[in-house]
């Protein structure tokens, strides 16, 4: 006081900085001149100091480009020089003044200085930002808000001080006032509209670009940026093309080059140690033990190994996650600011003679605390969401180019399928611990303040809440063990279930040729019996734990208001006790739930950390190991001199002393025994073994041929350029050369075919011409190939051997070739040989000069004869015939590439050929499979309709029935406290407390049973629907014809009975129970409200008219994100592993960059999606919130004005209850969201409902009283038979008698229709015309199983 007396002097009436009688204890509040003067005019002048310096040192590093001269900069820069000179003449006028004798008080002068040089400044940063490239400023947005707030104090003083006074008194400042008000509401208008964008930009100017970046503060704070892409998902199906392309700063190109860098820095260090605790490791192990930890690399790695992964990732997000904390910790601080002043207001209700403005203070208090509450929270999860996607695609980034230099060791300690969990699984779970971390030690700190609170209010009874938690944990302990129990044992009879069901599917042709349908069924159904039991009991459990759950809120508020007011009779339980109480346990409660899932996500995330840092240490090849000379000055090809290699440094050498040089263009053959060290010849050549001794030098590029082809899920033109431009010429050549023109001309598309996955859909021979092929396209100077002609039939081999490794082949100029082979007829063909035993070289020559030294070679080469001629083959050690030159007809080459397609499909992945403009047709033209659908649109209403019914209608209303009983239940508890609370006070004491309590105790337990009754009838109905649908899915599949199963991959049937019945199983009662708890809690809070304020209810309904909006907007477009996104992920997984099985070729090739760049292309278009799918989450959780904020608003505001006749228990009823409605209203959306993504199941379980069925199994009545099947005598007359109706007729026009007890034959070529007969006999297939009758009886009017039954059939296909 004493400083604002020296700073404003000691006018009469205006003395001090503060007054509370001026501006607290009156009905007309106003601040002092003095504080106006001072402290509210320099708030704003502060904040912008403050920011500065840390401000303009982000502006100096981050550059975005230069923006030019706009309207709205002009206008923004006019308006702030105005100011600026504003301030300034109100401090020359106030000298001037002083000049004239005019008494005027420091402050007078220096404010308006102050707020002068910080216009300055501010016009100085919005300067610095266009030249920076900032389009829209929220720093300079909040201090102009700070500024108007400010102007808006000192405007209603002046207007005040006006109509007191008359406007005439202090003209001047009156004038200036009023337009310094409108200049700052200007400039406030001006810095929420963006800027144009700026040139010379390092961003990718796309048209698609992200908004993000373009759109003004206010729009980025609360994600209204994202709406146009959710408009565009309510009006159609969304694409990718429709999503935003991945920012720079997002992209893998950025992220994942940071992360190599960093991540080598951090290992460096490392490094050293781990090598030398890997050599102790080592020596103490022998070669066995040493093998055997390899394989324990992932699951037991050394702490040190993470600590620097750890490192590396805090180094690169660190900074960002801190920042995202502080964001957080400030949501705290409002957090817990509402409960106080709940408390305050309801104070303010009680006390009937303070000043009506206090309530609304209060209530647009708490509304302003509760939308920056929301703010900050969802900037929160925003950047830890963002965070997670940077550190996923770092992540995986580092796997794959790990995958690339790992040696030969390391790949037998990591299995594709390890590598894809660690950028799947363990990604996740180290996303997850972004968000969760800062419960480890948030949470705590959350519950000590909440019991600080409660002490507060309640003294020591608070404490008991402990007790309460102490008696639940171990009642929850139980209920979850022995819940996990009942799920192990339903997971196994689940297992039971899987196993049976594929073997029915696998064999159905089998169990339809001996109508064994109904006993199998009748299996599954026992099984399934079993295990919905299971799952019954479980669920029972659950409803137990969530009752328990939800009651805990009740028993500790029942325990603590208990002990508080029945220990002594004095403490009397009012309103603001009761009701601020509550919020302060909900805190609690949700703070003590969300710690054991911190905890847990930590130690899940550490497991992932250790794994993800054992594979990144895990060895690499050596870049010593070869060495590549581009000079012309070395004639050799290839050289080596006294090497020695090992596979692991840990490992003994497999080869040794090897000294070997080839000469340019010469043709080198490599034999010896099985495991004399071949191929590791040529990985040696490659760099893929450990160098332990001597030197080598490959001159030139080199491309190698794998003894098991590696093939790319991609058209065969594709496989054979692999990244090479195309040479029209030079293809042809090579494909002749191959013997793979009359395949190309047999598939569906040529060489725009598509070969699935690992060369699925071709044979093994037709995989070894086409990698063959690819290295022949390469033009390379050295050829590496390890035994291509093993894998094709020996004319093959030979067209093979003559047109492109012989001597007049294509690979005859200046190609040096090292070729591994055990086809000993193309050895004199050769310029050289080298005989490999026990990975030493034992002779080297020609053909001839190692015949005639008679050594290891001569006799290697009689024993392989002799063998050959006792097993009579006709071509020397040519392998297997899995390969043709030609094919007998094009019709059966193209249905074995068809054929192939049922089983890549089968398989769980489509197999389109693919092709452009004439050769599409081509390609879909032999297309056997039917494709699997997929879901754009929202579900249809039938499908709910349909669940319900499977649910039973009973059941239903008797659930509804339920929810609503106990939410009335609920809603006479809260009352009952409202009324407890207004109990009036004799002698200090409340009268009637023991009955109060009884009561208040007792709702509560009828609503905890209510609660179980009613989420038990949800899950066990869940049940029953599951049975059902099962039951209809079943008995489809099993009355469908063959034609349905040859037509239906058996991978999309496997879905159906595991992956869609476990979603009907338990995700959708589960959700649905939710749905229905939050909703009819919901209902319950506006009832509080509505009856508390009547008048409320206008604001509620159009509140809930735009949450409505909101939520359906939301629902489509997340549900198409979702789908999009889990379409995207599937290429990533399959790249891996196709780079995993490849990384050879890779490496010999020298195609690491181009690899790379598409594995960094596949996770940028996954990331392009989760993007979206993360911004929407928060679009929505902002808005609800803000709708939510808004009722909580209304509901006070019209307390506030009815107090009057409102009490302070119905007044915190009401608003206690309405603080509730943020979580409810997000967690309904969510719960809705997860059904509609859910209910899809029910849809395709009902898919084959509609399919065409068999004819009946058995037909009452037909056969009773008559004798069938007395001789066996089988005519077929006039029977034609056709397997699908588009296709030609199998059989046409049979006619044919067997008699009785003949014996008959049946012969003819391949496809002539020998099964169909037993087909059409077995009506397997019903005929197209004609009839078969046995024992002059037609089998088309008997029932299938009276057939089957009596008809014994030995099947072509063997059933395993």
């Amino acid at each position: 006081m004493a400083a604002g007396g020296a700073l404003c002097g000691s006018r009469e009436g205006s003395a001090g900085l503060w007054n509370w009688n001026q501006t607290w204890y009156t009905n007309t509040p106003r601040f002092t001149w003095c504080f106006e003067r001072t402290v509210v005019a320099w708030i704003p002048c502060a904040y912008l100091w403050i920011c500065f310096p840390f401000y303009y040192l982000y502006l100096q590093h981050k550059t975005k480009g230069y923006i030019r001269m706009s309207h709205v900069f002009k206008a923004k820069m006019v308006l702030g020089f105005i100011l600026v000179i504003l301030c300034f003449s109100n401090v020359f006028f106030i000298l001037w003044e002083i000049s004239q004798g005019i008494p005027r008080a420091p402050a007078f002068f220096i404010s308006p200085a102050v707020v002068g040089i910080t216009m300055i400044l501010a016009v100085f940063l919005t300067q610095a930002e266009r030249m920076k490239g900032i389009q829209s400023s929220g720093i300079l947005l909040i201090y102009w808000l700070l500024s108007f707030m400010a102007a808006v104090v000192m405007f209603s003083s002046k207007v005040q001080h006006a109509l007191e006074r008359g406007f005439l008194e202090d003209h001047f400042h009156h004038v200036t006032t009023y337009l310094y008000v409108s200049l700052v509401l200007g400039e406030l208008v001006l810095f929420c509209l963006v800027d144009h964008p700026p040139f010379f930009s390092k961003a990718v100017n796309s048209p698609n670009q992200c908004p993000e970046a373009s759109t003004s503060f206010l729009s980025k704070i609360t994600y209204w940026w994202f709406s146009g892409l959710v408009w565009k998902g309510c009006q159609r199906s969304l694409k990718v093309d429709d999503l935003w392309p991945v920012r720079k700063e997002d992209s893998s190109e950025e992220i994942v080059s940071w992360a190599e860098r960093v991540w080598k820095k951090c290992h460096s260090r490392t490094q050293q140690k781990v090598g030398s605790a890997t050599f102790k490791k080592g020596q103490k192990s022998e070669t066995g033990i040493a093998e055997a930890e390899e394989t324990e690399v992932l699951l037991q790695s050394e702490h040190s190994q993470s600590r620097p992964l750890l490192k590396a990732f805090w180094s690169m997000f660190g900074t960002y996650f801190l920042l995202s904390t502080v964001c957080l910790v400030i949501c705290d601080v409002f957090l817990f600011s509402i409960p106080k002043l709940l408390s305050l207001f309801l104070e303010f209700i009680e006390d009937q003679e303070a000043p009506s403005w206090h309530g609304y203070f209060y209530a647009f208090t708490m509304f302003l605390l509760a939308c920056l509450q929301t703010l900050f929270e969802q900037r929160y999860m925003y950047m830890c969401l963002v965070l997670g996607l940077r550190l996923k695609t770092a992540v995986t980034g580092l796997v794959y180019r790990k995958i690339l230099v790992m040696s030969s060791a390391s790949r037998k300690a990591a299995t594709v399928g390890e590598i894809v969990n660690l950028v799947s699984v363990d990604v996740q779970k180290l996303m997850d611990l972004i968000i969760y971390f800062n419960g480890t030690w948030l949470a705590p700190i959350r519950i000590i303040i909440c019991f600080v609170f409660l002490w507060q209010l309640l003294g020591p009874s608070a404490l008991t809440s402990i007790a309460v938690f102490l008696f639940l944990l171990p009642l929850n302990f139980m209920i979850t063990k022995k819940r996990s129990q009942f799920q192990e044992t339903q997971m196994k009879h689940k297992d039971e279930r899987a196993k049976l069901t594929n073997a029915i599917l696998s064999d159905i042709k089998v169990i339809k040729l001996y109508g064994w349908e109904k006993t199998f069924t009748e299996k599954v159904l026992g099984i399934r019996k079993q295990e919905l039991q299971a799952l019954k009991r479980s669920q029972i459990l659950f409803s137990a734990s969530l009752a328990s759950f939800h009651s805990s809120t009740f028993l500790t508020a029942f325990v603590m208001f208990a002990v508080y007011t029945l220990v002594d009779n004095t403490h009397v339980l009012d309103a603001q006790k009761a009701f601020v109480s509550l919020t302060l346990i909900n805190i609690l409660n949700s703070a003590h739930s969300f710690l054991p899932f911190s905890i847990n996500a930590a130690v899940q995330a550490k497991v992932s950390l250790k794994r993800l840092a054992a594979f990144l240490n895990l060895e690499e090849l050596n870049p010593e190991s070869s060495s590549r000379n581009t000079s012309d000055c070395v004639q050799a090809s290839i050289t080596i001199r006294n090497g020695t290699f090992c596979w692991s440094k840990e490992t003994s050498p497999c080869l040794r002393r090897i000294d070997l040089t080839v000469p340019q263009g010469s043709l080198l053959a490599v034999v010896g025994q099985v495991g004399a060290g071949k191929s590791s010849l040529l990985s040696a050549l490659l760099g893929e073994l450990e160098k332990m001794d001597g030197c080598m030098i490959m001159k030139d590029t080199a491309a190698y041929v794998p003894q098991q082809a590696w093939i790319q899920n991609a058209s065969v033109e594709d496989n054979i350029l692999f990244g090479k431009e195309m040479n029209e010429t030079w293809f042809n050549r090579v494909i002749d050369a191959c013997a793979l023109q009359p395949d190309l001309e047999s598939f569906p598309a040529g060489r725009k075919s598509e070969i699935g996955e690992k060369g699925i859909n071709i044979s093994g021979g037709q995989k070894q011409r086409v990698n063959l092929a690819r290295a022949v396209y390469q033009k390379a100077s050295i050829y590496l190939l390890d035994d291509p002609l093993s894998a094709v039939d020996a004319h093959v081999g030979q067209h093979i051997f003559e047109h492109v490794l012989g001597p007049n082949g294509l690979l005859k100029d200046k190609q040096t070739r090292v070729l591994v082979t055990h086809t000993i007829n193309i050895l004199p063909q050769v310029d050289n040989i080298v005989f490999l035993v026990d990975g030493t070289i034992s002779e080297i020559g020609s053909y001839q000069e190692l015949l005639q030294r008679n050594g290891a070679f001569a006799e290697f080469l009689h024993s392989h004869i002799t063998a050959e001629e006792q097993a009579g083959t006709g071509f020397p050690a040519l392998g297997d015939t899995k390969g043709t030159i030609t094919s007998r007809s094009g019709l059966s080459q193209r249905k074995l590439f068809s054929d192939n397609l049922v089983r890549s499909s089968a398989m769980g992945r489509e197999t389109i050929p693919a092709s452009q403009d004439s050769t599409t047709a081509a390609a879909t033209k032999g297309r056997l499979m039917k494709e699997e659908k997929t879901q754009h649109s929202r579900v249809n209403t039938s499908i709910y309709a349909a669940y319900l019914k499977a649910t039973g209608l009973p059941l239903c209303v008797y659930t509804i029935l339920l929810f609503t009983c106990q939410q009335a239940v609920s809603f006479s508890r809260g009352y009952w406290l409202s009324m407890w609370t207004d109990d009036p006070v004799h002698n200090r004491t409340q009268q009637h407390t023991e009955l109060r309590v009884g009561v208040f105790g007792a709702l509560g337990v009828i609503q905890a049973l209510g609660r179980f009754a009613s989420t038990a009838a949800v899950l066990l109905g869940g049940v029953l629907a599951s049975h059902k649908l099962f039951l209809q899915l079943l008995r489809n599949v099993a009355r469908s014809p063959m034609v349905f199963f040859e037509q239906t991959p058996i991978g999309n049937l496997l879905n159906r009975f595991s992956r869609e019945m476990d979603a009907i199983d338990s995700v959708i009662p589960d959700k649905l129970k939710s749905l229905l708890g939050f909703l009819f809690n919901l209902l319950e809070i506006y009832l509080v409200i509505i009856v508390a304020t009547p008048r409320a209810a206008m604001a509620i309904v159009p509140l809930t008219v735009l949450y409505a909006a909101f939520q359906h907007f939301y629902v489509i477009t997340s549900c198409q994100l979702r789908r999009i996104e889990a379409a995207s992920r599937s290429p990533i997984y399959s790249h891996i592993s196709e780079t995993f099985q490849g990384s050879s070729v890779i490496r010999a090739h020298k195609a690491q960059e181009r690899f790379i760049l598409k594995s960094n292309f596949l996770v940028d278009e996954n990331q392009r999606i989760c993007f979206p799918g993360a911004v929407a989450d928060r679009w929505l959780a902002t808005n609800l919130e803000f709708l939510s904020n808004g009722i909580v608003l209304f509901a006070a505001l019209f307390a506030a004005v009815g107090r009057t006749h409102l009490s302070p228990g119905t007044a915190g009823f009401s608003i206690s209850y309405a603080l509730q409605i943020t979580g409810v209203l997000n967690w309904m959306v969510r719960s809705w969201t997860e059904i509609e993504n859910n209910i899809v199941s029910v849809e395709r379980v009902r898919e084959y409902l509609r399919t065409p069925k068999e004819a009946p199994w058995t037909l009452n009545g037909k056969l009773q009283g008559q004798v069938w099947l007395t001789e066996g005598r089988i005519e077929f007359r006039n029977y034609s038979l056709r397997y699908r109706p588009n296709l030609e007729l199998a059989l046409k026009h049979v006619n044919l008698t067997i008699n009785g007890q003949e014996k008959i034959g049946i012969t003819g070529r391949t496809g002539a229709g020998k099964s169909t007969l037993a087909v059409g006999l077995l009506r397997l297939v019903e005929a197209a015309e004609g009839a078969i009758l046995i024992d002059g009886l037609d089998i088309a009017q008997l029932g299938l199983h009276d057939l089957r039954t009596k008809i014994t059939v030995i099947p072509q296909a063997i059933s395993k």
